[in-house]
């Protein structure tokens, strides 16, 4: 490879994909290889995949030594799939992107483009999703959340397609603790972060592996991940609370004392108040619990990821095996 030269990582996570993750790579082959000023190399992680992924993968690492493929002892979702494949890149420029054949490879040097004109990470960015109602339903809950907890600019959205610098990915790999989220993670990073507008594609074949568990898990950690803004909105709802119970105190007091002296309060307005104000109560509560359960869990250094074992990956080639 010419010194001049580049080189891109692309890190795939692999769930139920035996019939297109080969497709994904062997169309990563075929654009890279027409371009002279990059290398690549593919790093597939299978996340504990209940189909044949792994076998699948290891016929077409012995055929391209340019793909690299980790087994993961336990499924541990995209994120940790993810750190996992970004702890053996070794490339200029790191490519995250799905193993079902959505990512427009086809858009992916206008994806590199801002890399090279100096920004940090560069996202697609579609004018349209190719995914179900329930998908992008929790797409745009996501973006708002992020949004409001994180101070994501408006405007910028994070997609499945990402193109990131290596000093960047090195900085998201200094996150030791469980959870990983990579939006939080590259927001806390750096605040270059641009889009690029390209058309979303068909899935290959098959449907979506993100169900309501996943996507509820993606919201808790989005929460509570990289901000301490729900605790403060727990104050604010807490503090409105008792200042309505307060005021309607005053209006039961003014009301039995001025208005209907002989009339009771209603025992039906008491049971809903005091089941509102248990639910507010319960709700803080259990957002407190959420805190202190991950506090625990970091704790007991769970881990983000564990490798069960490799092939085209030399041994200490780029950090542990186990994180």
């Amino acid at each position: 490879m010419n010194e001049e030269n580049k080189k891109i990582s692309f890190i795939i996570p692999c769930y139920g994909s035996e019939k297109t993750v080969g497709i994904v790579i062997k169309e990563i082959d075929e654009i890279v290889s027409k371009n002279p000023k990059y290398d690549y190399e593919v790093v597939a992680v299978n996340d504990k995949s209940p189909d044949n992924v792994w076998e699948v993968l290891k016929g077409i690492a012995k055929e391209n030594k340019k793909v690299k493929i980790i087994n993961l002892a336990k499924n541990m979702n995209r994120p940790g799939a993810l750190m996992a494949g970004m702890s053996k890149a070794t490339g200029d420029y790191v490519i995250l992107m799905d193993d079902d054949g959505q990512c427009p490879m086809e858009s992916l040097w206008e994806l590199i483009k801002p890399l090279e004109e100096g920004h940090d990470v560069s996202i697609a960015k579609y004018p349209s999703y190719k995914q179900s109602i329930f998908k992008s339903f929790g797409t745009i809950v996501n973006r708002k959340m992020t949004e409001v907890i994180m101070e994501k600019p408006k405007g910028l959205n994070f997609t499945n397609f990402t193109a990131i610098k290596k000093y960047i990915v090195d900085e998201i790999l200094k996150y030791e603790n469980p959870y990983p989220y990579m939006t939080g993670l590259l927001l806390r990073t750096t605040s270059d972060i641009v889009n690029v507008q390209m058309e979303e594609r068909e899935r290959i074949t098959g449907s979506t592996n993100f169900t309501f568990k996943k996507m509820l898990n993606l919201w808790i950690n989005g929460f509570t991940a990289f901000s301490v803004k729900p605790l403060r909105i727990s104050t604010v709802i807490g503090f409105i609370t008792a200042a309505i119970g307060f005021l309607y105190g005053l209006y039961i007091i003014i009301h039995k004392l001025f208005i209907h002296t002989n009339i009771a309060q209603g025992y039906s307005s008491m049971m809903a108040v005091l089941l509102f104000i248990g639910g507010i109560i319960m709700l803080m509560l259990g957002m407190i619990g959420e805190y202190l359960g991950r506090i625990y869990i970091c704790i007991n250094n769970s881990p983000q990821y564990v490798i069960k074992e490799m092939f085209n990956i030399k041994e200490g080639e780029k950090d542990e095996e186990d994180k």
